[in-house]
């Protein structure tokens, strides 16, 4: 799962992919339109996992993940002629958007529109994306209509479908709206448009960058746009409280009565954006979360540990979460008859402990 962390010029973007990853990147020191990327691998807080490993005492813990990519370039009208490039590969690469708008004043780092709105700058961010997409469908569907008048009756069959989908999307850009509001898109249509990379077409997760005052992110801004989420952050402190030792940063919460990072819910909300949870397996040697699609199967779930559980798929015992902890052990929760065998059919839940029995 990899998310791009975008915004406009000094709306402390790097601030904040500071501070959910831990980096210690330079801030204010690129320049307007100008290209750059870093990466950072980042753990999903989870207190299941911390519940398992104080049960289990495992060898090792691993969390699931999420992988940010801070991206840079990105101005009011850097779209004409369409995005190019590395920096439009980068883009489309992601799987959902971390969009950073600015809601802190600071004269030391002026604003490039000269006032601080942060649903302008979400606005213009969203424009970008629909002018980009805008651009990507026209090209194709000239590229379409090429083929239809040349090749004529010989034509690909799936030409003409393609081709009725993108006057639906142009439509539908046209009229200011993302693609992601189409729910009708069939899994034929989706496999057909995956390499376009359509950036309305991605989840948007909202940060409002509060710099080191709190505020309520629902005062500053409003979006209704689906597979969305708004959260405030105070990048400033919160980057600085990510360079500090885990005791370090816990005595200086405590003193100024944080009980939360907001980082660590950015990075939950990300995780559940893509419309993915985490199912867990447990003993001596390792417990770990693990990543699957909300909605997947018993054997789909074998497959995210290795191919070779799901070929050889048998049945899957599972556990409850909350069942194993209320039980206190593995005995305990047999003896009530919760420890459960499951077929090829279960759909696995948020927070199922699996074992998976197999062949081979």
């Amino acid at each position: 799962m990899r998310l791009g962390i975008i915004g406009l010029p000094n709306s402390g973007k790097t601030t904040i992919f500071n501070a959910l990853t831990g980096q210690n990147l330079p801030t204010g020191a690129a320049t307007s339109g100008q290209f750059e990327v870093h990466t950072a691998i980042v753990p999903v807080p989870d207190a299941r996992i911390d519940h398992l490993k104080a049960m289990y005492n495992p060898k090792k813990t691993i969390y699931a993940t999420v992988t940010y990519a801070d991206i840079g370039g990105l101005d009011k009208g850097i779209n004409e002629g369409g995005l190019k490039g590395q920096f439009r590969t980068e883009l489309g690469q992601a799987d959902a958007f971390v969009h950073v708008v600015r809601a802190f004043a600071n004269d030391n780092v002026p604003h490039p529109y000269e006032t601080v709105n942060p649903q302008r700058d979400l606005e213009t961010l969203d424009s970008e994306f629909l002018l980009s997409d805008l651009v990507t469908v026209e090209k194709r569907l000239e590229k379409l209509q090429g083929e239809m008048r040349v090749k004529g009756k010989t034509v690909d069959p799936l030409v003409p479908k393609e081709l009725e989908l993108m006057e639906r999307f142009k439509a539908q850009l046209d009229a200011e709206k993302p693609l992601i509001e189409f729910d009708d898109l069939t899994a034929e249509q989706h496999k057909t448009i995956r390499g376009y990379g359509f950036l309305t077409l991605k989840p948007v997760l909202v940060v409002a960058n509060l710099g080191d005052e709190a505020k309520d992110v629902n005062t500053l801004l409003q979006y209704n746009r689906v597979k969305s989420q708004i959260v405030g952050l105070q990048g400033k402190i919160e980057s600085e409280l990510a360079q500090l030792t885990p005791e370090d940063a816990a005595m200086f919460m405590e003193e100024y009565g944080i009980t939360e990072l907001s980082a660590a819910k950015v990075i939950r909300l990300s995780y559940e954006l893509l419309n993915t949870q985490a199912f867990f397996t447990v003993g001596e040697d390792e417990v770990r979360a693990w990543s699957i699609p909300i909605g997947a199967t018993a054997p789909e779930a074998a497959g995210a540990i290795h191919s070779d559980l799901q070929k050889g798929f048998i049945r899957a015992e599972v556990m409850k979460y909350d069942d194993l902890i209320a039980g206190g052990s593995e005995a305990a929760l047999k003896a009530t008859g919760k420890f459960r065998l499951e077929g090829k059919e279960y759909v696995v839940q948020d927070g199922d402990i699996v074992h998976i029995r197999h062949n081979g």
